[in-house]
């Protein structure tokens, strides 16, 4: 479910399901300045202990969420996403930008003006498949491309029942393995253009990058560290 976690290392549930659906596959939040929480369930489906099959079938089981702090209210504003990851709110906080990983795309979702409650797409075609998005308060977003679009994520994700069958065979295995490499960080303009980024193929499945100061910090599921990363020694790649 969707935790608050005080500096004491406090935990209290804040909600655990929308619209009589649980969440499965909690993932990106963000909080806006008047207390809103944004944030992602990947996919109702599947959890944190059974997600190859979800990644594998690759279905639109994912939701963009709200939680009001005030009417504990949980509101589903997106369904039918394609494992709904990351999120983040613009500068000015008139919409929210979210990723979907199987569809190597992110989208916006109007909080305000003419244009509320619409969704249209903020980059597409990206390399691989995109995890979480952080913005820096310097006109940049950081957006982790968790894995890449390799020839076997093309033929994997083109023919379903293929998908079907690997997410059956892999119930069975006690280990997964690692089927995709890590592309790496797209450094964002506040458009949605690319401007630039870092590559490197053996980072495994970065999850984040966030940019304080000179350095640039990433996150992976398939690594036990952060790795820092200085910006001024190490210009971004067009």
């Amino acid at each position: 479910g969707l935790i608050k976690v005080s500096v004491y290392g406090e935990l209290e549930v804040l909600t655990k399901e929308a619209e009589g659906v649980k969440l499965g596959f909690p993932d990106g939040v963000v909080v806006a300045k008047n207390g809103m929480v944004y944030f992602t369930d990947g996919s109702y489906m599947y959890g944190y202990h059974d997600p190859m099959p979800c990644f594998l079938e690759g279905r639109p089981h994912g939701r963009l969420l709200s939680y009001d702090p005030l009417t504990k209210q949980t509101l589903v504003l997106a369904r039918d996403l394609y494992f709904e990851n990351g999120v983040e709110l613009s500068p000015n906080e008139d919409f929210v930008i979210f990723c979907e990983s199987f569809m190597m795309r992110c989208s916006r979702y109007y909080l305000e003006g003419e244009r509320k409650g619409s969704i249209d797409i903020f980059i597409e075609g990206l390399p691989g498949f995109p995890d979480n998005l952080r913005y820096d308060g310097e006109g940049h977003y950081w957006l982790a491309i968790a894995w890449d679009n390799s020839f076997l994520t093309q033929v994997t994700m083109a023919y379903p029942f293929v998908r079907q069958i690997i997410a059956f065979g892999l119930k069975h295995l006690q280990k997964v393995p690692t089927l995709m490499k890590f592309v790496g960080v797209m450094a964002l303009d506040l458009d949605g253009k690319p401007i630039g980024g870092y590559f490197d193929d053996t980072w495994i499945i970065t999850t984040s990058g966030f940019k304080i100061g000179e350095h640039l910090y990433l996150g992976s599921l398939g690594r036990p560290y952060f790795l820092r990363l200085n910006l001024t020694q190490n210009p971004l790649i067009n």
